[in-house]
């Protein structure tokens, strides 16, 4: 095996791991945009919540430190659904999307007041920490976190499919997000449909938490903000108006992002987000509905 092919290889494993993660993120953020038309900026709050709380509990048993940590996202996102967008679900899509910004930079400000006690900023994060040994395999080098990832999105979308395929309140969730108006002139009930859909959001924030803190030990305020950025320009790359879609697109944009990262010279990473994004423009140029939404297809106007 020749040394480029290694460098490919180990280029293409790490890509797909972060392709996987941003995968998870938009399947969060797409749920609630489905049912709501809320395309939340404050996701990646919930996600910093969540690896906070993980740091804080590191002294615990790791199934109680996760277990805290779903108990404080699921509280937060339900207090941010019932006290604020609840609200503002009759306003306009640009009242709740800035209404989120205003959230982020809230929960962002919190974090640094809690943060800072000590006079420092950062906290370390030791759960999970031995999923980040790596096993080689030839050249190879993989991390446990990396197949975790890959597991955990691939499981988590399977699950999802069959949930929304097979079940009721799935059932509803999809006729919501196809027409809110009339499914609810159908007797579907709009709150429970909005509120499981921000249940299964705070759950995956919570997988998203602990896969980010695992890779990445040490938590600040602003902790799962550059995620949520790119995740949310995937989402539009793929197709904002389908859950597969958005899907597919957080996951090639993490894909790109990672084999551009492998491509580049290290001198020269600075230039990362410069070539993703010039390589979004062009994308939504050539496929302005999306480059994985259906040719032709249109949005349709929810409440």
């Amino acid at each position: 095996m020749t040394p480029l092919a290694v460098v490919d290889a180990q280029t293409l494993v790490d890509a797909v791991a972060l392709g996987a993660t941003y995968a998870l993120m938009a399947v969060g953020i797409g749920l609630v945009f489905g049912v709501l038309r809320l395309v939340n900026f404050a996701y990646g709050q919930l996600v910093m919540a969540g690896a906070y709380t993980l740091a804080f509990t590191s002294h615990l048993h790791p199934a109680a430190s996760i277990a805290a940590c779903l108990a404080v996202v699921v509280a937060l996102s339900t207090v941010l659904d019932l006290a604020v967008f609840r609200r503002l679900r009759s306003q306009s899509p640009a009242v709740m999307l800035v209404t989120t910004f205003a959230l982020a930079f809230l929960l962002q400000s919190i974090a640094l007041i809690v943060d800072v006690r000590d006079g420092t900023i950062g906290e370390p994060v030791r759960v999970l920490s031995g999923l980040n040994r790596a096993f080689t395999v030839g050249d190879l080098h993989v991390r446990q976190i990396t197949l975790v990832t890959i597991a955990l999105a691939a499981v988590t979308l399977a699950l999802l499919a069959l949930l929304l395929g097979r079940t009721t309140i799935g059932l509803h969730m999809r006729a919501a997000a196809a027409d809110f108006r009339t499914a609810r002139l159908l007797g579907v009930r709009s709150d429970r449909v909005i509120g499981f859909a921000v249940l299964l959001s705070a759950v995956i924030a919570v997988l998203v938490a602990v896969v980010l803190t695992v890779r990445r030990p040490l938590v600040t305020p602003a902790f799962g903000l550059g995620e949520t950025i790119v995740v949310l320009v995937g989402v539009v790359v793929g197709g904002l108006d389908r859950l597969w879609t958005a899907t597919l697109g957080a996951f090639a944009i993490g894909v790109a992002t990672g084999v551009i990262n492998g491509v580049l010279p290290t001198d020269k990473t600075v230039f990362l987000p410069s070539a993703v994004f010039a390589l979004v423009i062009l994308v939504l140029l050539l496929r302005p509905g999306g480059l994985f939404a259906p040719r032709g297809a249109a949005s349709v106007e929810r409440v």
